[in-house]
């Protein structure tokens, strides 16, 4: 199965530097905006196009279907990291309230750290991993389209590349942005990662989010 990952276009929370987990936030206009950027970025349909329930992943999934002529499926396992405590928080309000897990979560041992009433890095990558496989299993020799977030893209491909969970912040996948990974029994293989060329030529890409 090719799989081409899409991260959601831009919220408020985005442009802000807002924790945002399962806060159900819409997309802004610039977010609209690269949704469908990102939804004209499809030469050819996909076999499926499947997507988080959050409004901010669905609506961009909706663009790319509206483009492709393909329906959208929802999948609950695509939904974002849920930071629990740490949601609507800006960077400053988490260093003051939650130093001691800012210092785990920096750590080599990132990948159990909990979020303060919430899921670990583990949790995410375990079900997100599951659903790709629900996936294959439908789809094995179709190229997909899985609209979803920002952790869920980077535990996924830490998975695809063998990559320790801790070490997810080598990894880069800005927002309406694609990377494309083929899965198939036995492994994994990273094709395109972090694919914003068509932002880049609509005049919608920022590179900071």
């Amino acid at each position: 199965m090719r799989l081409i990952l899409v991260r959601h276009g831009e919220t408020d929370h985005n442009r802000g530097g807002v924790t945002l987990g399962r806060a159900d936030v819409p997309l802004n206009d610039r977010g609209r905006a690269q949704a469908r950027a990102v939804a004209a970025s499809f030469t050819r349909p996909p076999a499926a196009i499947y997507a988080s329930p959050l409004i901010r992943a669905h609506d961009t999934a909706t663009a790319i279907g509206a483009a492709t002529g393909v329906a959208v499926a929802i999948e609950q396992d695509l939904i974002e990291l849920d930071v629990g405590e740490m949601e609507h928080l800006t960077g400053a309000e988490l260093r003051e309230r939650y130093p001691d897990f800012l210092r785990l979560w920096l750590s080599g041992d990132a990948a159990d750290a909990r979020m303060p009433g919430g899921e670990t890095l583990r949790e995410v990558q375990t079900r997100a991993w599951a659903a790709l496989e629900r996936m294959r299993a439908e789809h094995a020799d179709a190229e997909i389209a899985a609209v979803t977030h920002n952790f869920v893209i980077l535990t996924t491909v830490c998975r695809a590349l063998n990559l320790p969970l801790a070490e997810f912040r080598r990894v880069r996948h800005g927002l309406a942005s694609r990377t494309v990974i083929d899965i198939r029994d036995g492994g994994a293989t990273l094709i395109q990662l972090n694919d914003n060329a068509h932002l880049l030529a609509a005049g919608l890409a920022d590179d900071r989010k």
